[in-house]
């Protein structure tokens, strides 16, 4: 695996700001052009290209690292923000399967629209949001998929190398979800989560690391052993210092222990 491997989400764009308006009952952004281009053209917002720049800003300050390959998202949300970091000499790698999650039927919709229209859909998501697809879109676990692929580019091409990704919000998510083994218990306890730390917020920095933070040396394991997550534009969107990952592995007991969490419905 990299030595260092850096997620950045793209900055806020277009479609952020339509759908927070949205949600306060202004719908105005959906009766445009914007509901006829397709969401991979959604641009940043000013406030998106201060944030890119200021996280650019930070990343150069901050990790002092030269990196070796530069990815970024094909939709132009993160092809911009990758720009607008600014890391001198990148050579940046366009890569689809980095896509923002499909949301089908719901990416382009209003929030009043897809209250009226999806409302059953929306119970689903309620159920389980891991598991739950949008209807013709992708669930986050078909998401985790298409970025095992990634991952498996990083182990066959990046080994011992420092690698930065401009991405999605929801992409972040699956890469933590393989790249921590998350239990799908941790997922949806953070999902759900109301503390803003918990968030991947526009501009989100993930960094993983093999390299011991505390003391010196690359993990033997091979894997990306620590984890920080760092919001540059407003400090107190960031979560606690370096974490060392725990990858948990269960016992025959410890299976059955989660097993038995959950009440049977059906006793014969």
């Amino acid at each position: 695996m990299p030595n260092n491997l850096i997620l950045v989400r793209h900055g806020e764009s277009e479609g952020n700001i339509a759908v927070a308006r949205s949600k306060r009952g202004d719908h105005s952004a959906y009766e445009s052009e914007f509901k006829k281009r397709h969401s991979s053209l959604w641009r940043l917002s000013k406030e998106g290209q201060r944030q890119a720049m200021q996280t650019g800003e930070w990343i150069k300050q901050n990790l002092g690292l030269t990196f070796d390959r530069f990815y970024a998202s094909e939709y132009l949300r993160a092809m911009e923000t990758a720009a607008l970091l600014d890391i001198p000499e990148a050579k940046w790698f366009t890569e689809f399967y980095l896509r923002e999650r499909s949301w089908g039927s719901l990416d382009r919709a209003s929030v009043l629209e897809r209250t009226e229209r999806f409302q059953e859909s929306l119970e689903e998501r309620e159920i389980d949001p891991f598991y739950w697809t949008p209807p013709n879109g992708e669930s986050l676990a078909e998401l985790c998929i298409r970025i095992d692929r990634v991952i498996n580019t990083l182990h066959r091409e990046c080994n011992g190398k420092n690698v930065i990704i401009v991405c999605h919000g929801e992409v972040m998510w699956a890469f933590r979800v393989r790249l921590e083994r998350m239990p799908q218990e941790t997922f949806r306890l953070l999902d759900g989560s109301k503390n803003p730390a918990h968030r991947i917020h526009n501009c989100q920095v993930i960094h993983y690391t093999r390299i011991n933070p505390k003391a010196s040396g690359v993990s033997p394991s091979r894997h990306l052993d620590w984890v920080r997550s760092v919001c540059p534009w407003d400090n107190a969107l960031t979560d606690a210092p370096w974490q060392h990952i725990h990858r948990p592995s269960y016992t025959n007991q410890n299976l059955l222990d989660r097993v038995e969490k959950t009440k049977p419905l059906i006793i014969e």
